[in-house]
């Protein structure tokens, strides 16, 4: 079956799962996994143009990653800021009009990293070709709160009738107003782990044996593929 140039999914979700357990099969320490799976986020984000993708949502630091070794931590903190500078000086992302967003709780991260994140929003911002949206420091129902209280507060200003909260108005109050056709969640495990809970209602979900630095172009097809072959009636 040949890809379907007509329903390629517009927006995917990837919950980067992995990273330690590939460096555990390697006997390595665990950020060379990370390190590896950064490499394999760039390949993605040349993958994603080839096939028609326009946006792109990756979960790559939950809240709870903070909570992990002292060491790996701090490691994988400075392999952030490593990654995200190089990105910040690939002049390929406006040559190919690719906007960088981060959703989530950056103020959880030292100010170097909060500053580059700050650096490659403001540098990509008037990009429209492609989106690629970093999920850092990220929790869907910490999101969820968040926009609850932007809400509440908008009403207690005055900005807001009580009438006029539906669902649009709560998506715009959320750290990303887009939905995904597609999530897909590599390393085996079968949950989202607080994923993009609003924007994920109708999204299809795959799950991926591969390990995420394992995980290749040939993977991304076969997903796609079989996405294609699923029928959406968004519950009709």
């Amino acid at each position: 079956m040949e890809l379907d140039k007509s329903n390629i999914p517009k927006h995917i979700g990837i919950i980067l799962d992995g990273n330690r357990r590939y460096a555990r099969k390697l006997m390595k320490q665990p950020w060379k996994g990370h390190e590896r799976g950064a490499e394999v986020v760039e390949n993605l984000m040349d993958w994603a143009k080839e096939l028609g993708i326009k946006e792109l949502t990756l979960f790559s630091f939950s809240v709870d990653n903070f909570k992990r070794p002292k060491e790996e931590v701090e490691n994988l903190l400075n392999l952030i800021q490593q990654k995200f500078e190089k990105f910040y000086n690939n002049e390929r992302l406006n040559e190919e009009g690719v906007k960088i967003r981060f959703i989530g709780d950056r103020t959880k991260f030292p100010e170097k990293i909060q500053e580059i994140m700050h650096k490659l929003e403001e540098k990509t911002k008037n990009n429209t070709r492609y989106f690629v949206n970093f999920a850092m420091a990220y929790g869907g129902r910490t999101e969820i709160i968040d926009a609850t209280k932007k809400i509440a507060q908008q009403v207690k200003e005055g900005k807001l009738s009580i009438g006029d909260i539906d669902e649009k108005t709560f998506a715009k109050n959320l750290y990303l107003n887009s939905d995904p056709d597609l999530i897909i969640r590599t390393g085996g495990e079968k949950r989202l782990s607080g994923f993009l809970l609003w924007q994920g209602e109708y999204a299809e979900f795959f799950f991926s044996d591969k390990l995420w630095p394992e995980f290749t172009k040939e993977d991304l097809i076969k997903i796609i593929k079989e996405f294609q072959r699923r029928e959406r009636r968004f519950g009709k």
